[in-house]
């Protein structure tokens, strides 16, 4: 009983010990192979020079033989395993441990490995087989090994208690731990998707801005470009350079609104990476007039009313009654709706007229596009309208909107999209 107590006593102190971090370390990446082959090495290294310098404090215990160490160094030895195999290392670490146990050789930190093990198993989720080890270690432990070593009266409530509450803390420190970890990698995980998600959405939006900024300009370029190369095919001796010169001066300034536009796109998106903020102001109702006289220019006959809340149809020089203090997003919005709506009657519409209403009340904005073309553009263009259409409602869902696009009663298309605004708008 006199010596049985102080070997139990430091079989359990030295078991539980741990090193304090050391703070202001810097972290240092380690490889995988040499973390696993050094955990292993250490853990052998305590359990045998450990165990044996306290060995000289028990001398009614047998000797640390050659058998002894063998059994420490193969339970360490086990983990060299634990990460492809955590049940085999867990197997491997208790087997000779236990071995050890049994045979009454000197106590120490030798359930090191033992321990190592375990946590390993829970942290891989083998919790059962790790739950079923502790359990039997414990009855190897507490009830066999003094009966069998004849080392004290048996049984031994006190250290039988003693060890089940030491093992019970254990335990419920590793699935405490485990539960930590598994809450910590879900939470990376979620973060990850939201980068994922938004990522995505930002490639939307990019894709969007630059459709709607390249699509309007390009295709007034081309329908000027076709005017220019019909007159030069069809009458190559009797085109003068008046008849060609409108068509080129319209071709060089779509293109160089093109290139602003993109410009303007480009630094407004450059904001969220530290960039300088564009340094021309974003489109809006503002250029609702430049966009009808580019249409204009293809032969359109493009009018635009404007009306306030009251419902008054309002001049040009009103516009600011109109559009003033709308919030960004819907400004823009509003601007590419009858961008692309313009767009698509100038590529597939077949038309001659075109309105393009604004409507403003306390609550709402609501942008119309109606043209006296073929009607049902939007589905037959399957290339450019269709995406162009899809884009536009996104806009208008995004803030809250909707968006109704399809052939108007009679003959024509119609494109109304509609804004909601907040009170302080």
């Amino acid at each position: 009983m006199t010596a049985a107590s102080p070997r139990r006593t430091v079989r359990v102190v030295t078991a539980t010990w741990t090193p304090a971090p050391e703070h202001g370390w810097r972290a240092v990446s380690v490889p995988a192979r040499v973390r696993l082959v050094g955990v292993a090495v250490l853990v052998a290294v305590v359990q045998v020079g450990v165990t044996f310098a306290a060995a000289h404090t028990q001398p009614e215990a047998r000797g640390l033989d050659a058998p002894a160490v063998a059994l420490l160094v193969g339970a360490s030895a086990a983990l060299l395993v634990r990460r492809r195999l955590p049940v085999l290392a867990l197997v491997g670490a208790f087997v000779p441990t236990m071995t050890y146990t049994l045979l009454d050789y000197p106590d120490g930190p030798v359930f090191v490995a033992l321990i190592t093990a375990f946590v390993n198993a829970v942290m891989r989720g083998h919790r059962h087989v790790a739950w079923a080890s502790l359990v039997v270690g414990y009855v190897l432990t507490a009830w066999i090994e003094p009966l069998v070593t004849d080392d004290g009266p048996w049984p031994d409530w006190g250290w039988a208690v003693g060890l089940a509450t030491w093992l019970l803390l254990l335990a419920i420190g590793t699935e405490l731990a485990h539960s930590w970890l598994e809450r910590a990698a879900e939470r990376a995980q979620a973060r990850s998707e939201e980068a994922r998600r938004l990522a995505s959405e930002e490639r939307l939006r990019i894709a969007r801005e630059l459709h709607d900024v390249l699509a309007h300009n390009i295709s007034l370029i081309n329908v000027r470009a076709g005017v220019a190369l019909h007159l030069l095919d069809e009458r190559p001796d009797q085109v003068d350079a008046d008849q060609v010169r409108p068509a080129l001066v319209a071709i060089k300034d779509a293109s160089k609104d093109a290139l602003g536009e993109l410009r303007s796109v480009l630094d407004v998106l450059r904001q969220g990476e530290g960039g300088t903020a564009p340094l021309e102001p974003t489109a809006g109702l503002d250029d609702f007039e430049v966009l009808a006289e580019r249409a204009r220019g293809t032969g359109l006959d493009v009018r635009v009313e404007r009306h306030d809340d009251t419902g008054d149809t309002m001049g040009p020089g009103d516009h600011d009654e109109v559009g003033g203090g709308l919030p960004a997003g819907v400004d823009l919005a509003a601007f590419r709706v009858a961008q692309e709506s313009l767009t698509n009657v100038v590529r597939h519409a077949e038309a001659t007229r075109v309105t393009l209403r604004v409507r403003r009340t306390d609550h709402e904005l609501e942008v119309e596009v109606d043209d006296d073309g073929r009607g049902a553009h939007g589905e037959v263009a399957g290339d450019g309208a269709g995406r162009g259409i899809a884009g536009m409602r996104e806009r208008a869902h995004a803030l809250g909107g909707t968006l109704e696009a399809g052939p108007r009663p009679g003959k024509g298309f119609r494109v109304r999209a509609r804004f909601p605004l907040r009170g302080d708008a």
